[in-house]
């Protein structure tokens, strides 16, 4: 049989296809008949459909399917009233012996865009070129390549913006670009400003705003919450990496309390976690850079994902507003 994923499935077509369970949930319909509702995903489509009560797979459904878990299903892509469903043949456990016929964790994870390995050098580029002293440097260096293979994969949020594969690299590569912009620009408006506006510095918390991110989510294929994440969140626990980073590399002055004030601050209130308010020039660019690239990803995403066809998306959506999509292109007078 086949195997193709499950984004490839043509209708009518029977195939094999390693899956993530996403999700699993008894319901009662209307008729009072019961069902289990699960959605089965990999990294470019999602399947949710019932499981009836009289069902065959009734039974397994109820007591082994698992959220979370990775499945090889053999099955049927079938077209109905009410969208796409999975017509199961067989389903078990994925196997370790898997993998020789292409099984990969994060083949059923949405991915950046950009490739990885690409991104990591270039962050390493940026802060090569951007950050001084050099002190500020190694200490983020340090934090780049001690944890460059969650740098790689890690997601930047379980929802909302960059929640997939990769998804925290091209966040932080882009909040810091950023950073260095509106670093250079600043200084050149406020060349007497003092203390002088650190562009390194900006550029080091455009970095490390989020590393804490490794401790607040876990590596699974839900990206769920450690428990350190629920209980203490990714904004201390990052500060404590920078802490740990610098008894390895020590930082002049006062520029650890500095850049640990960036990463406490980058959130800005205190109902979405930053304990203080940006207090410096250096934190208020990294908070406006972070705020503004999540912000832009949501837009992005519900223009790309909203169903509707008019010039204004619904406005049940992450940021809660309609989003302006455009008037359509007026049609010519001979109908083309």
């Amino acid at each position: 049989m086949a195997i193709v994923t499950l984004t490839e499935m043509e209708p009518g077509r029977e195939a094999d296809v390693f899956v993530l369970l996403a999700g699993k949930e008894e319901l009662t319909a209307k008729n009072g008949k019961p069902y289990w509702r699960v959605v089965f995903r990999d990294a470019g489509r999602e399947l949710s459909f019932p499981i009836w009560g009289d069902s065959p797979w009734a039974a397994e459904c109820r007591d082994h399917w698992t959220p979370g878990e990775f499945y090889k299903v053999r099955g049927i892509l079938r077209e109905t009233p009410f969208g796409p469903q999975l017509e199961i043949r067989k389903i078990r456990p994925v196997e370790p012996d898997d993998r020789a016929d292409g099984f990969d964790p994060l083949m059923c994870r949405r991915r950046s865009r950009f490739d990885p390995e690409t991104m990591f050098a270039e962050l390493l580029q940026l802060v090569e070129a951007e950050i001084q002293p050099d002190a500020l440097r190694r200490l983020v260096e340090t934090l780049l390549t001690d944890n460059r293979q969650a740098w790689l994969i890690w997601p930047a949020a379980r929802r909302n913006h960059h929640a997939f594969v990769g998804g925290l690299l091209e966040h932080t590569l882009s909040v810091a670009r950023t950073c260095a912009l509106l670093a250079d620009k600043y200084r050149a408006y406020y060349p007497d400003m003092q203390p002088p506006l650190e562009k390194g510095l900006a550029v080091a918390g455009g970095v490390l705003h989020d590393i804490g991110k490794f401790r607040e989510i876990g590596d699974g294929p839900e990206a769920a919450h450690t428990p350190a994440g629920a209980l203490v969140g990714h904004i201390i626990q990052g500060r404590d990496m920078v802490r740990e980073a610098a008894q390895r590399c020590p930082l002049p002055g006062d520029m650890l309390l500095r850049l640990e004030h960036i990463i406490l601050s980058h959130q800005r209130l205190p109902e979405w976690g930053s304990p203080k308010p940006p207090m410096t020039p250096e934190a208020l660019i990294v908070h406006y850079a972070d705020d503004l690239d999540a912000k832009f990803a949501m837009m992005a995403d519900i223009l790309a994902d909203d169903p509707g066809t008019g010039p204004v998306t619904s406005k049940k959506n992450v940021l809660m507003q309609p989003v302006y999509r455009g008037l359509p292109e007026p049609r010519g007078a001979d109908g083309g």
